[in-house]
């Protein structure tokens, strides 16, 4: 079996039935498909609109809320696919060929790690390239994919050691894609790959929100920093979330207090694991991130 597609959902029938249902232009490709529901009041199943959960689908429910993250460590390490399609359940498939070629892409080159997909409305028109993992509308080299779907070796993500559970909520995939630079594989981002991303406001917080990208940004840096720059790396990150909070007019006075005391309880473990990648690593990061690189299959002449 070459695809597997794993969808994390919690709460939000109608956006996971919309979901699946979108994976019918893929179905030539006969890919597995995992759902894992992180503790939904009603189990994914009895909610689902009938016909929704066809014999390909395997549900794997966790009885406590793990996390999306969690959820997706979880699928990856059981999929039977050589590839492993990770989509949230706000996220919808519109071009079958689109992601039959991002498989062909990871078969033929490899160089590359993981398929970066360009977000779009529900009627397909892209989002503002500055949402985007690219600029340009042109397949280029990128310093990472956005987490609502993305394409990955799944023996390279299992060997990396897979996303970060500590980070429990936003930012896994950039510190992932770090990871993966810093392994000598490319994140390639496909433009002409549009997928839906019709975000739900369920479940959604701006405080949660702001305090989850403050920590997290720290976290990345305390996992893949050099210590010596931890000295002002790490109140430069924390400074963003007061400039952060006032530019979206966040009411959440004690979040830095918040962002500070998980700091100190995830300190110990976070040294621990860390392992700082290569200065050559956080330069190329720099330069894919400012300019992303066009890419041309090794093959071309």
């Amino acid at each position: 079996m070459t695809l597997t597609v794993g969808i994390t959902t919690r709460d939000r029938p109608a956006a996971l039935a919309r979901a699946l249902a979108s994976l019918a232009c893929i179905a030539h490709l006969d890919p597995e498909i995992l759902v894992f529901d992180d503790a939904s009041t009603v189990p994914v199943g009895a909610s689902a609109p009938e016909g929704s959960l066809g014999a390909r689908v395997r549900v794997i429910r966790s009885d406590s809320a793990a996390g999306y993250i969690v959820g997706r460590n979880r699928m990856v390490r059981e999929a039977r696919g050589s590839f492993v399609l990770l989509m949230d359940d706000d996220a919808a498939l519109i071009d079958g060929q689109a992601i039959e070629r991002a498989v062909a892409a990871l078969e033929r080159d490899p160089a590359l790690g993981a398929i970066a997909f360009a977000q779009a409305e529900v009627d397909g028109r892209p989002w503002d390239d500055r949402m985007q993992p690219g600029r340009g509308g042109v397949a280029a080299w990128v310093p990472c994919f956005v987490g609502f779907a993305h394409l990955l070796r799944r023996d390279l993500f299992l060997a990396l050691g897979g996303y970060r559970e500590r980070f429990v909520f936003y930012g896994e995939e950039k510190e992932f894609c770090l990871r993966l630079l810093d392994a000598g594989y490319r994140t390639l981002y496909l433009p002409e790959a549009r997928v839906v991303h019709n975000i739900e406001p369920a479940g959604r917080s701006g405080p949660r929100y702001l305090r989850y990208v403050t920590r997290n940004d720290c976290l990345n840096a305390m996992y893949n920093e050099p210590l010596y720059r931890l000295a002002w790396l790490l109140p430069a990150r924390l400074a963003l979330y007061f400039r952060m909070r006032r530019a979206w007019s966040i009411d959440d006075p004690r979040g830095w207090a918040w962002v500070l005391r998980e700091l100190a309880r995830n300190a110990a473990g976070v040294l621990r694991d860390r392992h700082p990648v290569s200065r050559a690593t956080r330069r190329e990061w720099r330069r894919l991130r400012d300019a992303p690189r066009p890419y041309r299959h090794p093959e071309a002449p």
